[in-house]
């Protein structure tokens, strides 16, 4: 441990030309005392590396000097493929690997292009939550990133609507969307996606298990997500749009209905309108998603929608215009 922080003193000091010992405490997250031990500790083992005291001191390498301990571990190389997203970084157990290996690249780079990289992340900030989300509690998360790493095998409780289920699964990958995590696992010949919230507990069998060489996590989401956002469009509505308004069909706030509606737009008539197809997980909620298209769509079937649309029209006409 102490070797590992003597490292990062090195560090430390090499990417940013010096600092006071209460910061490189607070940073390392060890006394001030501590600090000035690790610092006699780094003069003995001849780093030129002194304490300048006064205003405006602090500890300090002697100019020129470079450190040759900035090749990367392989955990630090993994470590900084998330290095815009810090907070996963730390939910996968990676959080002081990352920033060892952000201070060995500092280390590495000439100082006008250190500069530029400290401009950088002092000015973006990568926050992938959407707004009012809060995160998912995943105390299971290091378990499973753990076996991950190391491709063993998990035996897993999940959490589903109606019981709790036993499952062995192969962890293939981790997917963070939107904020909230889910596990890519094996379940014999299937593939399956878990949310990590929802695994109550993980422990690894002791056996391990041979990843697919052809397995390609972000293709797989990415189809697999796709394929989820199309099952759920059980409900088709044929409505008219016009044309010079089609763009407001994103207020529905789902990217794979707007994308099949739009295919399947018919061209503009003489009145300027086009019909399409808009699927929906129902039709009440698809009332709900057609309602701010306002007076620029309307539903020609099934009439149970059409009927729907009208009522809720004749309501808001009731409410904001009652006779004085």
């Amino acid at each position: 441990m102490r070797a590992s922080r003597l490292v990062r003193l090195l560090l430390l000091l090499q990417a940013s030309g010096g600092s006071t010992a209460d910061a490189l405490a607070r940073e390392l997250e060890v006394s001030t005392r501590t600090v000035y031990r690790d610092v006699d500790a780094l003069s003995e083992a001849g780093v030129p590396v002194y304490c300048e005291p006064g205003r405006g001191g602090g500890v300090r390498l002697i100019d020129g000097y470079r450190t040759r301990l900035t090749g990367l571990t392989s955990d630090e190389a993994d470590a900084v493929l998330l290095a815009g997203l810090p907070g996963a970084a730390a939910d996968l157990g990676l959080g002081t690997v990352l920033a060892t290996a952000q201070l060995k690249m500092l280390a590495a780079l000439p100082p006008e292009l250190r500069g530029r990289a400290t401009r950088i992340a002092e000015r973006v900030h990568i926050d992938m939550p959407g707004w009012f989300h809060r995160p998912d509690d995943t105390p299971a998360l290091s378990t499973i990133a753990d076996a991950l790493w190391h491709d063993r095998r998990l035996a897993i409780s999940y959490r589903r609507s109606d019981k709790t289920v036993d499952r062995t699964v192969d962890p293939l990958g981790l997917v963070m969307k939107a904020g909230t995590w889910y596990l890519v696992a094996g379940e014999g010949t299937a593939l399956r996606s878990y949310r990590v919230s929802r695994i109550a507990c993980a422990a690894p069998t002791g056996e391990s298990f041979t990843r697919p060489a052809d397995f390609d996590l972000t293709a797989h989401w990415s189809a697999a997500a796709d394929e989820f956002a199309r099952a759920i469009l059980r409900v088709r509505a044929r409505c008219r749009v016009a044309a010079d308004h089609l763009n407001l069909l994103r207020l529905m706030n789902d990217p794979a209905a707007v994308r099949d509606a739009l295919a399947s737009a018919s061209p503009p008539d003489d009145t300027g309108w086009v019909e399409l197809d808009i699927p929906g997980e129902s039709y009440e909620i698809l009332a709900h998603a057609l309602l701010p298209l306002g007076e620029h769509l309307e539903v020609l079937d099934p009439p149970e929608l059409r009927t729907a649309m009208a009522a809720t029209a004749a309501a808001m006409h009731a409410r904001y215009h009652q006779p004085t």
